[in-house]
């Protein structure tokens, strides 16, 4: 029998066996819903393809019923995540969590965050893969490191992109929303393959075409939040002005340096004209805050200078000494 053979058995028969003890051991109905809807919609066969539409409706129906029920969803999803060792169920578990992000119920989104920084090894990285490998396959590996490092990302990316909400943030607010969104999309930019690689893999062109969905998505945000600081560049600080220029670049170091195989990989042309217009005024910005600081520091250092020189020279003209051995005869 081939390795991978024997893999795929040993697979089906976890399968099996944690489906049977979930049946048996959940202590409510409700709780044994959610951790069989979690198991099947991420089982080890098939290796190359990712869950199924009926499976991933499952999922989404458990957040619509009890808050329990949802938290027993959320909390099997992070331990199948956590304890599982095969690249395959990894990547279906990230899919699984993916959509729980994007199209989850509210009761299942606020659960979501606590639900990962349970487990020990979260903390700046909540999903705690950095460092998966799998002998199984390293190229399935690189893709579960890879799209971890995503979602994290898109954890702490802002939920609103109407103006209006932007427009009553601090201009510190709208600059961190850019930046988690920069983040995201120079994550992304970092797929470990190229679309050939999905080729008879259908599992990778799933986590691929989500990745495409969040750029799509992330793209807008980042656009709408470049048009709020061109409004604002005349109100900008210094260091404010100095924190968006270095944003600026790194956008335009992302559209500079995307992998050319994946096409929608792309910004928008009428973004990158936004942004390079908006870094030069920023730029102009702040070399004028930079001019004005020099010389609010020269006329610092005049005005110390004309304070301290008249009591020198009232101090030289009053000393005087009791002997006459240093006057000149």
């Amino acid at each position: 029998m081939g390795l991978k053979k024997l893999h795929n058995l040993v697979g089906a028969i976890k399968d099996t066996t944690s489906i049977t003890k979930a049946a048996l051991t959940s202590p409510s109905s409700a709780a044994a819903s959610a951790h069989l809807a979690v198991l099947r919609a991420t089982s080890h066969l098939p290796t190359t393809s990712p869950p199924s539409p009926h499976h991933l409706s499952a999922l989404l129906s458990c957040g619509r019923s009890s808050r329990l029920t949802a938290s027993s969803l959320v909390s099997a999803l992070s331990s199948r995540l956590f304890s599982t060792q095969d690249p395959s169920v990894a990547l279906k578990s990230l899919l699984c969590l993916h959509l729980l992000l994007s199209r989850g119920s509210f009761i299942l989104k606020d659960q979501i965050f606590p639900a990962l920084l349970r487990h020990p090894a979260s903390g700046r990285n909540p999903l705690a893969l950095s460092s998966f490998r799998s002998a199984i396959s390293y190229s399935l590996s690189s893709w579960v490191r890879w799209f971890a490092r995503v979602l994290e990302l898109m954890l702490v990316t802002p939920s609103s992109d109407d103006p209006d909400h932007l427009t009553v943030l601090q201009n510190q607010d709208v600059m961190s929303e850019l930046e988690s969104l920069v983040a995201v999309v120079e994550e992304i930019s970092h797929v470990p393959e190229g679309p050939a690689s999905t080729v008879g893999n259908q599992l990778k062109l799933e986590v691929a075409r989500q990745a495409e969905e969040d750029w799509v998505q992330v793209s807008a945000g980042i656009t709408v939040r470049v048009r709020e600081m061109k409004e604002r560049v005349g109100l900008l600080s210094y260091s404010d002005s100095v924190e968006l220029l270095c944003v600026l670049k790194r956008i335009e170091e992302v559209a500079a340096s995307q992998p050319s195989d994946w096409e929608w990989m792309a910004f928008d042309e009428r973004l990158l004209s936004e942004v390079g217009k908006l870094k030069g005024k920023v730029e102009e910005l702040v070399v004028r805050k930079e001019e004005q600081e020099r010389r609010v520091r020269r006329e610092t250092i005049r005005e110390s200078a004309r304070l301290v020189n008249p009591v020198r020279s009232e101090m030289v003209r009053t000393v005087r000494f009791g002997s006459t051995r240093w006057v000149a005869t």
